[in-house]
């Protein structure tokens, strides 16, 4: 494995005059994210049932050192108060889980039990979080958990609160927006194998914990790498102002679609004078198109939610506490840091908006724009997590889409034809080169990086241009304030040295696919057609799903599967499968031999029973390590 270099004299310019300029006298955060602190782990491993570790608290202890050259410092104090990790009390009642996966699980006590907020991305990490909780304030069942949104580090752990028993027994209930599950099985399914591997390196999954590696993502460190689960909520929330009384507590929802995640919501405790943000207000500029890739989230709508909840909610709180990170203590400094974050979005929204219809494309507004003194002075207003850069192509792409305009730019070649053309008309690869390493010297790593990434894609086997490729993404990482931004450029350079590390997790857990809707499942199918193999192909199947009480036809033809109910008073197709929604996903979606299940009786065929095994013959499979670097 090929050692990271050092940081340049460039870099560590760049990094001295940003610590030098950053008000680092400013102590407030750091008293915040240790308030309330009671206890740790007493192991900081956290293992599943095979005793492999998916958590290790402990792994970004050199935090506690002093920022060195290879670390934005800013990054590194965000990172620094980040990786504490334990219990917290955040007010009488209420508790919280900190540093034992990427997100936040809040503990709320009320008459006989207590309340789960978003119990983090694994089973095993959720269970070490309560049973920490339980051994400082006592035996407690689970009487609901509450998740805010559709984002997987927001329900993946339910199973190590609660289990699916006490759900149907009707001893816990599951609270969330509507649409939460449609988003969140949708999310990990149809995209999750691209969003996956990108997801590899946003969190920076192969990287050693360090200097020179992974110091944090800006939202929370990593992601917990155990077992993802999902119970199916019993409660929908679906209009702001609607209440419910849980185990004697009462809760105040405000619907926030469309911000952070396309189903989320925000609600208040009046009794306890706490108001949960979700993920909407945290200790950092959030992703309007998070670098693993979604739907572009509306800064507009998210900035008028943010001024909803200070209508409703800032007045009556003494403490604000979120999905992510510290809370905010005092009706006065949370209504101020509520109102910072929405002038935030606002202000990115508009100027944007404004900057565009003077013509100016999203390259030009990301390079200009900055933000007013009042919030670039904010701590929490820095880009750990999104930045100015990314959000505001992110919002120029939002309204205009992927084109600028310019004609140039409408019909462009692929990467690698305009690769091998970039490096023809320049000299040849050893003439960029040249070049490039004195544009390197000079500290311009933005220019080297786009110019050697041409002499890589025309040829992968330069070994020459990787190496340099690789020096370049570190040193921009090194000076990225971004977290996810450093993770992006230390795990390109990690591949250019060592090749490929995959997709390290998966996202499509047996718990997410088994919630998809019948339409998704056959959605899902129909995304994994070789059209081009198929255009000649005409394949018709009747699936009666005995559970659903409908009976649906898919049917290939032109490349495309589609599928729809079909009339009751229509005759059936040539072939017939009968059978359940759990048996349709084992087939489809499961692997589950065909022969077999009609053998033990899970399904009936009428017709050819080789039909399935031709539609198969037209699917493939996504590829979880497919090149992101190289072409």
């Amino acid at each position: 494995m090929a050692n990271p270099r050092e940081a340049s004299t460039a870099i560590v310019e760049s990094n001295t005059e940003l610590r030098d300029s950053l008000p680092f006298a400013d102590t407030r955060d750091g008293d915040a994210a240790e308030r309330g602190f009671i206890a740790a782990l007493d192991s900081p491993v956290v293992t599943d049932t095979a005793g492999t570790p998916v958590w290790n608290c402990e792994e970004f202890d050199f935090l506690g050192d002093d920022c060195p050259p290879t670390a934005n410092p800013s990054l590194w104090r965000q990172s620094a108060l980040v990786a504490k990790h334990g219990l917290y009390e955040v007010s009488e009642r209420v508790y919280q889980i900190r540093g034992l996966d990427l997100s936040n699980m809040t503990i709320i006590e009320g008459d006989s039990g207590v309340i789960i907020i978003d119990p983090l991305i694994s089973e095993e990490t959720a269970a070490a979080g309560l049973a920490l909780y339980r051994k400082h304030r006592g035996e407690r069942p689970v009487k609901s958990v509450i998740y805010t949104h559709s984002h997987i580090d927001h329900f993946g752990g339910v199973k190590g609160v609660t289990t699916q028993d006490a759900v149907d027994a009707g001893e816990c209930s599951i609270i969330a927006p509507a649409g939460m599950v449609e988003h969140a099985v949708s999310e990990n399914v149809y995209a999750g194998t691209a969003m996956g591997r990108r997801a590899a390196y946003m969190y920076g999954a192969a990287l050693p914990r360090g200097p020179q590696g992974a110091v944090g993502a800006g939202l929370g460190q990593s992601t917990s790498t155990g077992t993802a689960t999902l119970i199916v909520p019993t409660i929908d929330i679906s209009t702001t102002g609607h209440t419910e009384t849980v185990d004697g507590v009462t809760i105040e929802f405000q619907m926030t679609p469309g911000t952070e995640a396309p189903a989320e919501m925000n609600f208040y405790f009046p009794q306890l004078r706490a108001l949960c943000m979700a993920e909407n207000a945290t200790h950092t500029l959030h992703n309007l198109l998070t670098l693993r890739g979604a739907l572009v989230r509306d800064p507009h709508v998210w900035s008028k939610y943010l001024t909803e909840a200070i209508t409703m909610f800032a007045g009556r709180s003494d403490v604000l506490f979120a999905s992510h990170h510290w809370p905010t203590w005092g009706t006065e400094e949370l209504t101020e840091f509520l109102a910072q974050q929405r002038d935030l979005y606002g202000y990115l929204h508009d100027q944007t908006l404004r900057a565009l219809n003077q013509g100016k494309t999203g390259l030009e507004i990301a390079e200009d724009i900055q933000l007013p003194p009042a919030l670039d002075n904010a701590w929490h207003t820095h880009g750990y997590y999104g930045s100015v850069s990314h959000n505001v192509k992110a919002i120029y792409q939002r309204y205009m889409g992927w084109f600028d305009g310019n004609p140039a730019h409408l019909w462009e070649h692929p990467p690698v034809e305009s690769a091998k053309r970039h490096v023809g008309f320049t000299g040849g690869a050893d003439e960029v080169l040249s070049k490039a390493r004195k544009t390197f010297d000079d500290g311009d790593f933005r220019w080297t990086a786009q110019v050697v990434n041409y002499v890589v894609f025309a040829d992968p086997g330069n070994t020459a241009a990787k190496e340099l490729l690789a020096d370049t993404y570190e040193q921009l990482g090194y000076g990225s304030e971004n977290g996810t931004w450093r993770n992006f450029y230390l795990m390109g350079a990690y591949e250019l040295r060592n090749g490929s590390v995959g997709t390290p997790t998966t996202t499509a857990a047996p718990d997410i696919v088994a919630a998809l809707a019948i339409d998704q499942i056959f959605d899902a199918v129909a995304l994994r057609v070789d059209g081009p193999a198929s255009w000649d192909a005409h394949i018709v199947i009747d699936w009666d799903i005995t559970d659903e009480s409908r009976r649906i036809r898919t049917e290939l033809r032109n490349g495309v599967l589609i599928h729809f109910d079909v009339p009751a008073d229509e005759g059936p197709a040539a072939t017939v499968f009968t059978l359940t929604k759990p048996a349709l996903l084992g087939i489809l979606l499961g692997g589950q031999d065909l022969r077999e299940a009609v053998d033990n009786g899970a399904v009936t065929v009428t017709g050819d029973p080789g039909a399935l095994a031709q539609l198969a013959g037209h699917l493939d499979d996504p590829d979880p390590d497919f090149a992101i670097v190289t072409p």
